[in-house]
């Protein structure tokens, strides 16, 4: 008897154990450090101030355009009253805690522009501070679910506005490269979440790439971020949806 009470302890210790390890990370609502909540603050007093009616919301990548481009920015989005709600190392559970403490609390913007993932891909195998240091995993289809809460929380929060969802940029040398197949894998079920009606899907990745597939360092010259050049051809390819969603 006491040997079977044992052996049955051992397996709930083992199931408890496998689904902590199962846990799908990527929706698991998490904040970071210290000069990341002073930056998603920095989003909430924008957003209470209530004048934003173009919001872009992702990672670094989204982040960027204050950097290499700004310039861009300046000349294409600021005239649609846009707000850049990017932070840089973000992944889906990030954004999924931003939504849920403040961002767009008191803004009703036509439209969201919204991009993330690539860093739940380009974070496998590492240490995950803000998930008790385990290592982090997170597949197409646990990305893809993160994806999904961030557009059901926007649903909720926003009835009135709109989204254009980005497919994750391409990263990597080339087509051959890990972490960019996951990223395709990953955009092949976010596009299905588009309805036509308040949610819209383009995947402009292949407006970086060469015929052959090969990623560009004039383009993106770490092979993730983009330069001056990507921020302007990033610009050319959606600006014209953007306008026509936001009228």
């Amino acid at each position: 008897m006491k040997l079977r009470t044992l052996l049955l302890a051992s397996l709930c210790v083992a199931a408890t154990s496998f689904a902590e390890t199962a846990k799908n990370l990527a929706i698991d609502p998490k904040p970071r450090d210290a000069g990341w909540m002073k930056r998603h603050e920095s989003f909430n007093v924008i957003s209470k101030k209530g004048e934003a009616q173009l919001v872009f919301l992702g990672d670094s990548i989204t982040q960027g355009w204050e950097k290499n481009g700004k310039d861009v920015w300046a000349k294409t989005w600021e005239p649609l009253k846009a707000a850049n709600f990017g932070i840089g190392g973000d992944r889906t559970e990030h954004v999924i805690w931003r939504l849920q403490n403040g961002n767009f609390d008191g803004i009703k913007p036509k439209l969201v522009v919204l991009m993330i993932g690539t860093n739940n891909t380009g974070h496998q195998g590492r240490p995950a501070v803000e998930h008790g240091g385990v290592a982090y995993a997170s597949s197409a289809e646990q990305t893809a679910e993160g994806v999904k809460m961030i557009l059901d929380i926007l649903n909720k929060k926003l009835p009135e506005t709109k989204v254009l969802l980005l497919g994750i940029f391409p990263r990597g040398a080339t087509k051959d490269d890990a972490m960019r197949k996951q990223n395709v894998a990953t955009n092949n079920l976010i596009s299905g979440f588009a309805d036509n009606k308040r949610v819209f899907y383009m995947d402009i990745g292949n407006t970086f790439l060469k015929p052959d597939g090969t990623l560009p360092k004039e383009i993106m010259p770490d092979l993730l971020h983009l330069s001056a050049q990507g921020y302007q051809m990033w610009a050319d390819a959606i600006e014209s949806k953007v306008k026509e969603l936001m009228k």
